[in-house]
């Protein structure tokens, strides 16, 4: 039984207390922050942290992000924390900006996914930042199936992990979409692991030029830089380009693919003649807040295909591209 607790309008004392309640119990909350919703645990609890691990299908040396809602919470499970940390904390905490940074002995292995640091964010939504100063430190991956696109509002935890978890906090659309940006503080270079919510950009002009690794160079710090992810059932195919090329392009894929007896759907700013379709918006901010209830939607038409048009990498369309990139496996054409 999964018990949905309606906070569409905000915080609610009371029903913060009930999520609560099931945090410290060791039990699993799904909730919303302004990037995706989360699927919390104890984080300082070893066999809470693991259920999050069996429910999701985890990999266990993919760690886990820690949230907080001080920065006196961030001392609980980081040690030597760097001037840096402190600069981008008070810059852009709340917020999507997560910090990887050695990790406090009282903090179980599992969370971090076997490593000696720690991902830590402070969430920029009330109801996330209400649950956990009621609760403790919660560790919250995206509340989806491993490897399946994040989930944007309650429906889509539900689709996943309705009667395999214990409450879900309904708060409505998560307003960024993507999941946040990680930077690693934990070396002597401060480094990218993952594009996110907040704009590298914004970080440069606080720390100067980083460096961007996504991808796993042997151990992954970071979540999203070693697994699939984003994936729908449907196959997916990024259109790269400008104009009437990419339109072109995808009016062709449209009509092969349908050659071969295959449904169709297409995510893009124009409509097009295919078996589904889902605009995104008009706006980067708009593609990145509805980019995984597209890939949701389409899928659940039954399409075989979903051709998806890419976005400008600049900002937040940097998140854009590389969560698209991540769902399509390689299956980039670039007009």
């Amino acid at each position: 039984m999964t018990v949905v607790i309606n906070m569409r309008d905000g915080p609610d004392e009371g029903k913060i207390r009930i999520a609560a309640r099931f945090i410290l119990e060791g039990k699993l909350v799904a909730f919303p922050t302004e990037t995706v919703y989360g699927l919390g645990a104890d984080a300082l609890r070893e066999d809470a942290v693991r259920r999050i691990f069996e429910v999701k299908g985890r990999p266990p040396d993919n760690p886990l992000i820690v949230h907080v809602a001080s920065f006196d919470d961030l001392k609980k499970v980081a040690r030597d924390i760097p001037p840096e940390a402190k600069l981008l904390a008070r810059r852009f905490w709340p917020g999507p900006l997560t910090l990887v940074l050695p990790a406090r002995d009282e903090v179980p292995r599992v969370t971090t996914g076997g490593l000696d640091t720690v991902a830590v964010r402070m969430p920029a939504h009330p109801i996330a930042l209400a649950l956990i100063k009621a609760s403790t430190p919660l560790a919250a991956p995206s509340a989806n199936v491993s490897g399946r696109p994040s989930p944007t509002l309650a429906e889509h935890v539900a689709d996943d992990f309705y009667g395999r978890i214990e409450c879900i906090i309904d708060g409505g659309e998560t307003p960024i979409g993507v999941e946040s940006t990680v930077i690693d503080l934990s070396s002597e270079e401060p480094t990218v692991l993952r594009p996110g919510g907040l704009p590298i950009e914004e970080i440069e002009r606080v720390l100067g030029k980083l460096e961007v690794q996504v991808k796993a160079k042997g151990v992954a710090r970071s979540p999203g830089m070693k697994y699939r992810h984003y994936s729908p059932n449907a196959r997916v195919v990024v259109v790269e380009g400008k104009g009437e090329r990419v339109r072109e392009k995808i009016r062709e894929l449209i009509e092969e693919y349908r050659s071969r007896g295959l449904k169709v759907g297409v995510m893009a700013r124009y409509r097009y003649d295919a078996d589904g379709f889902f605009n995104p918006g008009r706006t980067t901010e708009e593609v990145a807040r509805n980019l995984f209830r597209g890939l949701r939607e389409l899928d659940k038409l039954g399409v075989d295909v979903i051709i998806a048009e890419g976005v400008e990498e600049k900002g937040l369309g940097v998140a854009v591209m590389n969560r698209l990139r991540k769902a399509a496996g390689g299956r980039i054409i670039r007009v």
